[in-house]
């Protein structure tokens, strides 16, 4: 397998395609007239993932949701992980394709990009571009572009605001915050992606007793507070700066110390 490789599901199995059709790189190899109906990401580490149920369970229900016709989803999910590397450090994409000839799954193996163990925010400041705000896929690159914009002004994440100013997500990302020793997270009822990472830290903490509260907080509410940026790719990202928001703190070795409990939950691969 090379380092960048799409495949392609049909009925008959895996058909491959090209990585780099015209010099995009994998991420801009969609074929023309065709948009994304749904997408899963999640970091493969030498062979170790966390939560890949959840991830199948997520990408499952957008599908159904999305209406999309892909032969033997489950089948495909199941090839999906069978084809993945055991070794290094990969972030591998499932996805569903509707274009003229229906609608079809494809597997990208990518290699995973630079994680970091910390990042700067800024709030987005122009409308929310999302279009359907609980299913990860079909505003991919709309998110991007919120990024992209931020890391204009020295950001690597954009933070998306509801109509009243209330933080709702990062762009690739979920926001968490801490009160002394509770845990805070945003509220269930706001329009965002079902963070898998999220979702595991927050069984961590009801495991080990730790308070989780649900809240509606605007930027400047967090003054003052540790906060996270958590995703598939980086896992636990402590905010080290806000532009033009609030100036957060940390507790030393907190984030550390979370990042340890959440890659104990990683797990080995299925056998291929």
């Amino acid at each position: 397998m090379s380092s960048e490789t799409i495949l392609r599901w049909t009925a008959a199995g895996w058909a491959a395609e090209p990585a780099d059709p015209a010099g995009g790189g994998i991420e801009e190899a969609r074929p023309a007239g065709h948009r994304v109906l749904a997408a899963d990401s999640f970091l493969v580490d030498d062979g170790r993932v966390l939560a890949l149920d959840v991830h199948r369970q997520r990408f499952l229900a957008s599908l159904r949701l999305q209406g999309a016709a892909v032969p033997d989803p489950a089948a495909f999910l199941d090839a999906a992980v069978a084809a993945l590397p055991r070794d290094g450090a990969w972030f591998p994409r499932v996805e569903a394709l509707r274009g003229p000839d229906g609608d079809t799954a494809r597997l990208l193996v990518r290699p995973a990009p630079e994680r970091t163990a910390s990042v700067v925010l800024r709030d987005h400041d122009g409308p929310d571009p999302r279009t359907m705000p609980r299913v990860k896929g079909p505003d991919l690159h709309a998110l991007g572009a919120l990024r992209s914009r931020a890391s204009r002004y020295g950001a690597g994440e954009a933070v998306i605001l509801a109509a009243d100013g209330t933080i709702v997500e990062g762009a690739y990302s979920a926001i968490l915050w801490w009160h002394g020793d509770a845990l805070a997270v945003v509220e269930g009822d706001v329009p965002r992606i079902p963070s898998v990472t999220e979702r595991s830290i927050v069984a961590l903490a009801t495991a080990l007793g730790v308070d989780v509260l649900h809240e509606r907080p605007r930027p400047a509410d967090l003054d003052g507070r540790e906060v996270w940026a958590v995703s598939a790719l980086h896992g636990i990202r402590l905010v080290r700066g806000w532009i033009d928001g609030p100036a957060t703190a940390a507790e030393p070795g907190r984030a550390r110390a979370w990042r340890t409990r959440l890659d104990a939950l990683r797990r080995e691969l299925p056998a291929g």
